[in-house]
């Protein structure tokens, strides 16, 4: 039988099972969007005593933050050096200093609010998939040691005993990152809100966001909701009445094996550390507390190349982990990214009151906390709180022709040997 299951899914307990939107409700701040920006927003807010009301099209978690791979790391894709010459210094410095502090954030609040979701902070290795690649990783070091960064490139040798697996020349590690159950977390910060006072609610697709009188109405099925602020927070899975931020939708699968043996368990990942790699269509390594391994990569299993992404992660895992050949997969699922050009996050005011939030290429869990704490202070008028400037949102260039483009590289990769 071919695994159709997300993981996170199977293993994050009891559902919220929260009550759709009913009647005619008012708030100081409406959120759209139960991920983990929208849900960093509404406990935030609800915290400093403001009246949230938060609206999840699905179900918590049922977008991005609960599909991802789960790493909680310090940072963007894009190098520190490329993203302060994207946005100048001042600006630069600040989304530099803001994301290299997120998984603080993200380890203090599952501390203070009893959140179980698999935490753990020991780090994170970036692999060296090729000679270049471990020049990409040296430059990076450079970059994050003139920051302060607590980061250190391993040799070839020592990457091997860390991952388990001989293939890689190196890899970079830093110990401000860890993994989650990201479906658990985004789940226990919604409780978390609960508990401070805001309301929310899954199945309440907003079908219509319109400006009143000084205040927005969003509509859905079921209700009406009038506050004087709005947050959009949507990424990659707008629902019908809310416009998504420009951005390329591009989507990664992983595949969950059943759990290893304690001796398997004993040379493969002993540290518990989340890994990704350099190559150009990556490939990403972890383990669940269960044991199981992870490897995920771009692709998407719902559309042509599914059979291809699947038979090639197979291989995979035989290939850097010769002794899981033929190990049984329980569990494989994919998600959509929100990519922007520049692979930094955007935030638009879309009128005056209302901000929408998308774009963190791939790095939802710390940014995402990051800048739903920032829309939180946003909405309570305390002046600059973004990282990053509020600007006009602008078109992406050609974004279907851009993910059939990402989707069909990665097919095209998967067919050759792993």
């Amino acid at each position: 039988m071919t695994a159709t299951q997300n993981l996170w899914r199977m293993t994050c307990g009891a559902p919220l099972d929260l009550a759709p939107l009913a009647g005619e409700v008012t708030a100081d701040v409406v959120v759209v969007g139960g991920g983990f920006t929208g849900l960093s927003a509404a406990l935030h807010l609800a915290e400093a005593g403001a009246r949230v009301v938060l609206l999840e099209a699905e179900t918590i978690g049922h977008g991005g933050s609960g599909r991802n791979v789960g790493l909680v790391n310090a940072g963007l894709w894009t190098p520190p050096d490329e993203v302060e010459a994207a946005l100048g210094a001042t600006e630069g410095q600040c989304l530099n200093a803001a994301l290299a502090a997120g998984p603080d954030l993200v380890f203090d609040l599952i501390a203070r609010h009893g959140i179980d979701c698999e935490a753990v902070r020991n780090g994170t290795l970036h692999l060296a998939h090729s000679a270049a690649g471990l020049r990409d990783l040296q430059s990076r070091r450079d970059q994050q040691i003139r920051r302060q960064a607590p980061v250190r490139l391993l040799d070839a040798a020592e990457t091997a005993a860390r991952v388990g697996a001989g293939r890689f020349a190196g890899a970079l590690w830093d110990g401000r990152a860890g993994t989650i159950q990201p479906l658990a977390y985004a789940m226990g910060l919604a409780r978390a809100a609960i508990l401070a006072g805001a309301s929310l609610h899954e199945r309440s697709p907003a079908r219509a966001i319109e400006p009143a009188g000084g205040q927005w109405i969003v509509r859905t099925d079921g209700g009406t909701v009038r506050a004087r602020r709005l947050i959009q927070a949507t990424n990659a899975y707008a629902s019908s009445g809310a416009s998504p931020g420009p951005l390329t939708p591009v989507h990664y699968f992983q595949l969950a094996t059943e759990p290893l043996s304690a001796a398997q368990r004993a040379r493969i990942l002993p540290g518990g550390e989340g890994c990704w790699d350099t190559a150009t269509v990556m490939t990403s390594y972890r383990l669940d507390r269960a044991g199981r391994l992870l490897l995920g990569s771009v692709g998407n299993l719902e559309d042509f190349g599914a059979a291809v992404h699947r038979n090639w992660a197979r291989r995979r895992i035989a290939a850097v982990f010769p002794a899981l050949a033929g190990i049984g997969i329980e569990a494989a699922w994919s998600g959509r990214i929100a990519m922007t050009g520049d692979h930094l996050p955007k935030v638009a005011e879309t009128a005056p009151g209302a901000i929408s939030i998308w774009g963190y290429s791939g790095r939802g869990i710390s940014p995402g906390t990051v800048f739903g704490r920032a829309a939180a202070r946003w909405a309570l008028g305390e002046g600059e709180a973004f990282p990053v400037t509020i600007r006009p949102a602008r078109p992406e260039t050609l974004p279907g022709l851009r993910a059939l483009y990402y989707e069909t590289g990665a097919v095209l990769t998967h067919m050759l040997p792993a």
